[in-house]
């Protein structure tokens, strides 16, 4: 458990360099983000290096002896290199260059620019691959951010053309896969292969699928060029990269296969307001707090890379600039997402940024100083924490500790592809789904592992399948043979990898040992809620309702008109709908109660979470709760009464 900064000394006079540094230090800072949007410093013109300004801001940092994290610096390529080579340049869905002026404006698939990112970062890792200072590195920066993994260049399209010979060899292939006797679409030869775009009306569905999967392996590759080139100057680093919160358009965990330490960027407020799928009365609840388990989904979502190994590299430190609107949080906020952060077993949180920038565009987005120097909210408490973390030595008391979930919640990329290609409902999302599944879990008290579907499943008492709507004939296998209680959301099942109606009917593959069969489905419109009975208790479903055929299934809810809104076989259970979270909880609670998994019913701004022999509470809500953990326990952190936003943290006598 290490605190952790990021900093920009080229926005900042050289003589406050040292100052910074020793500040952070007495803060209790240990790690120190640079460079990731430097290249236009470090390389003013083609060729023509100023290394020195960089140099003394490591040896100013290394002084104080705090650790380097080193960003490469390609996600803002200078405007010589693209006045210089405009194809680097991605092209958007109407055909328009996406150009200069903010960041991240490339394309992954032009070889110019994977060129130039390889000699940047090769001339960044000689310099200062083996500099005692430089403990870790970052690649680029947020890959995909301001919707940039999917481009429709001349090179994309072209890239995209070898990707698809090499995945279905002939073009006869590739028609029977596609579908394209439909509606006449069928292909004489891999060059005459557009991107699926333009198009008078919808595009092919798997047509778009593959050009997803196509554009998420151009961002596996980029970043393979990067790590296998710091890897080669940088010997025995660990190499990470800064992902978003529920950002979904390329396959984190094909990149992490690539990388050391998964890390990402948590900005629970402006989470809450943005992307989280919220209804209003929730966004208004948690406005100055954020939700309470949009941190910890990400938190869980990205311990399952990287063997475990994962950081918060931008941690929220105050009001942000980029949602629609943007609360300040509540005094306590940034204490306790840190708190929560280490809870979930990440190694460093490190807060975005050290001071808040008096120009350009992220000038209204607060870090720990103000721009006046003085600290701000954030600031002070991250030094709280800095104070709290040395007092009790977690760091030691936990090395080689591990969060061990006995639940895993499978979320798949490609299923959340599948979902927006063919969303059948306008507000339909698997992402929501599977947070929504989550949140249920956590106000049980369960700690979760959220994995991909092919993950091993060996272990786990309770597996929640909230939509995977591809299930492949290895996950169906894992099923059978994990001997835990297991729930099935609506739709899982019901594609194949090719996206077309999957054989036998949905649930597919999950169809027999379910018992039941998927005769309709149906979508449904904001504000209407289809009710069925739960032994005295009711089961709200929204967005989405199916009817089944039980052949073999024990009806456990019905709707009102008689039919199964959830069905059992064995240890096996299906919604035939889209539950709330209350929905969730009420099923969720029965097949944990099944799984002989112990529950506490927390109230729904309390959030708990065990880590090695603690056991973490966080209190989200307005108003002061009482909480200790069931078994024998002593206070290492506060005590059994939270305050609102209050952390206790107890040692568990018996671990």
């Amino acid at each position: 458990m290490e605190l952790g900064v990021c900093y920009y000394p080229e926005q900042w006079p050289t003589a406050w360099w040292a100052d910074d540094a020793k500040r952070m230090r007495e803060m209790g800072i240990r790690w120190v983000r640079i460079a990731e949007f430097a290249w236009s410093v470090i390389e003013p013109a083609p060729g023509r290096l100023e290394w020195a300004w960089l140099d003394r801001a490591v040896e100013a940092l290394h002084a104080e002896g705090l650790k380097v994290v080193m960003g490469t610096p390609t996600a803002t390529p200078p405007k010589w290199l693209v006045d210089a080579h405009p194809e680097i340049l991605a092209v958007d869905a109407h055909g328009a260059l996406r150009g200069f002026g903010s960041r991240r404006h490339y394309c992954f698939s032009s070889p110019v620019y994977r060129e130039q990112s390889a000699r940047i970062v090769r001339l960044m890792a000689e310099r200062y691959g083996h500099h005692d200072a430089v403990a870790a590195w970052q690649t680029d920066n947020e890959y995909g951010c301001h919707d940039t993994v999917l481009s429709y260049s001349p090179a994309a399209r072209e890239a995209f053309r070898r990707w698809l010979a090499g995945r279905y060899a002939t073009i006869e292939a590739l028609n029977r896969a596609w579908g394209t006797v439909f509606w006449s679409q069928c292909y004489s030869g891999f060059e005459t292969i557009d991107p699926p775009v333009g198009t008078v009306t919808e595009a092919n569905p798997a047509h778009r699928l593959d050009y997803r999967r196509f554009a998420s392996d151009e961002v596996v590759a980029y970043n393979r060029m990067q790590v296998e080139i710091i890897r080669a100057h940088s010997p025995g680093r660990p190499v990470a990269h800064n992902y978003m919160g529920f950002f979904t358009e390329f396959d984190h965990h094909a990149v992490s296969r690539d990388l050391d330490i998964a890390s990402w960027d948590s900005y629970p407020i402006g989470f809450t307001q943005d992307r989280a799928g919220l209804s209003d009365a929730e966004k208004r609840r948690w406005m100055r707090t954020g939700h309470p388990d949009i941190p910890a989904f990400h938190h869980d979502l990205y311990r399952g890379m990287c063997a475990g190994r994962w950081w918060v590299m931008e941690q929220q430190p105050g009001p942000v600039n980029w949602a629609p609107w943007n609360p300040a949080p509540e005094d306590g906020m940034v204490r306790m997402w840190t708190w929560q952060a280490f809870a979930h077993g990440a190694e460093v949180v490190s807060y975005f940024r050290w001071r808040q920038v008096r120009f350009a565009q992220e000038q209204m987005h607060a870090g720990l100083n103000r721009p006046d120097h003085a600290l701000d909210q954030g600031g002070v408490e991250a030094t709280q924490v800095g104070e709290e973390l040395r007092r009790l030595g977690l760091s030691v008391e936990l090395a080689g500790q591990r969060v061990a979930p006995r639940v895993a919640l499978l979320f798949d990329y490609d299923s959340h592809w599948i979902g927006q290609i063919q969303p059948q409902g306008a507000d339909y999302s698997v992402l929501h789904e599977c947070f929504r599944a989550y949140s249920a879990l956590r106000g049980l008290g369960l700690d979760v592992d959220v994995l991909p579907s092919g993950a091993p499943l060996a272990g786990y008492a309770l597996i929640v399948l909230p939509a995977q709507l591809h299930v492949s004939e290895a996950l169906a296998a894992a099923l059978s043979a994990s001997g835990a209680q297991v729930v099935v959301g609506a739709r899982s099942g019901s594609k194949t990898a090719r996206l077309s109606i999957a054989k036998p009917l949905p649930p597919g593959r999950l169809a027999e040992p379910l018992g039941l069969t998927v005769l309709r489905v149906e979508s449904l419109p904001p504000g209407v809620t289809e009710t069925a009975g739960f032994d005295g208790g009711e089961l709200h479903q929204q967005r989405w309702r199916e009817r089944l055929a039980c052949e073999h299934a024990d009806i456990e809810a019905r709707y009102t008109d008689g039919s199964a809104a959830v069905a059992r076989r064995g240890r096996m259970r299906y919604l035939a709908g889209s539950p709330d979270i209350a929905g969730w909880s009420t099923v969720l609670a029965r097949a944990a109660a099944d799984a002989g998994l112990p529950m506490q019913h927390l109230d729904d701004g309390l959030r708990v979470s065990r880590i090695g022999g603690l056991a973490i509470a966080c209190n989200f809500s307005d108003q002061a709760l009482e909480w200790s953990p069931a078994e024998p326990a002593t206070a290492l952190l506060g005590d059994r009464r939270l305050a609102p936003r209050g952390v206790s943290i107890w040692q568990l006598t018996n671990h």
